[in-house]
């Protein structure tokens, strides 16, 4: 199976003035058409993305794989890309650097269908492309909601972009612009999480202080008690110049 893999990785194209066709054994292929590179990797059991892509490829189809990451600078050297189909794989985690090399070619990117819960800023930061990104277990906080801010999300799916789990438990299940449009604020949950988190340990050491001052106190208490005591029990100082008078008089 990993020779295989290693295989499905070698894969090249070339690109002739006629249109070629390159069939590999549970590999992907390329399609010459009307001068522009297609390179179909659909349902081929790929595991990762491939290595050693055409570098003139400008349209990568990857639908209906096992890929469960996006590595950084994963399509660095296509710098004609503008077409990415990556849905229906098992991906998780996308990287912050994942789609750099492509910002300015990048026209529809589709990462529908994974298990995607959530992304760093910076991966799509600079991207222009129409994105999808339905159907993935999105958990509903700051980030995603800064995210999403800046894309130029696709109009026909938008809608299916669902809270899976959300920072508010009440807004799980619910397409995500429609939370957002309807004014409410991920960030500011998660400030109010970060305050009462800094009340918590503030209240916790304030505590601690009080409980030291008041054992300090009473240890004091007890010292100053014993020592009062013991001073009591000393004969006073008329009492002694008394029975020096008597044991004069004796004498």
């Amino acid at each position: 199976h990993e020779a295989v893999n290693e295989w499905q990785q070698s894969l090249r194209c070339e690109s002739s003035a006629e249109k070629m066709l390159f069939l590999f054994f549970f590999c992907c292929h390329c399609v010459e058409k009307n001068g522009l590179t297609v390179v179909q990797c659909m349902s081929r059991n790929l595991e990762k993305i491939p290595a050693d892509l055409p570098t003139d490829t400008v349209i990568l189809l990857l639908a209906s794989n096992h890929i469960t990451h996006i590595p950084h600078h994963a399509f660095k050297e296509l710098h004609y890309l503008q077409e990415l189909d990556l849905s229906n794989n098992d991906i998780k985690t996308v990287d912050a650097g994942a789609f750099q090399g492509v910002f300015d070619s990048l026209l529809v990117l589709d990462l529908s269908n994974n298990r995607i819960k959530s992304v760093p800023k910076e991966a799509f930061a600079r991207l222009r492309a129409k994105i999808s990104l339905s159907n993935n277990p999105w958990h509903c906080e700051c980030t995603l909601q800064e995210v999403l801010r800046e894309l130029r999300l696709d109009p026909e799916t938008v809608n299916e972009v669902m809270c899976h789990t959300a920072v508010q438990e009440e807004y799980a299940g619910k397409p995500v612009i429609q939370v957002l449009d309807s004014g409410i604020n991920f960030c500011n949950f998660h400030h109010k999480t970060t305050d009462v988190a800094m009340f918590v340990t503030m209240f916790g050491w304030f505590t601690m202080v009080i409980a030291y001052v008041i054992y300090y106190v009473r240890h004091n208490q007890e010292d100053a008690r014993r020592h009062l005591e013991y001073l009591k029990s000393l004969p006073s100082s008329s009492q002694i110049s008394k029975d020096f008078d008597t044991i004069s008089t004796v004498l």
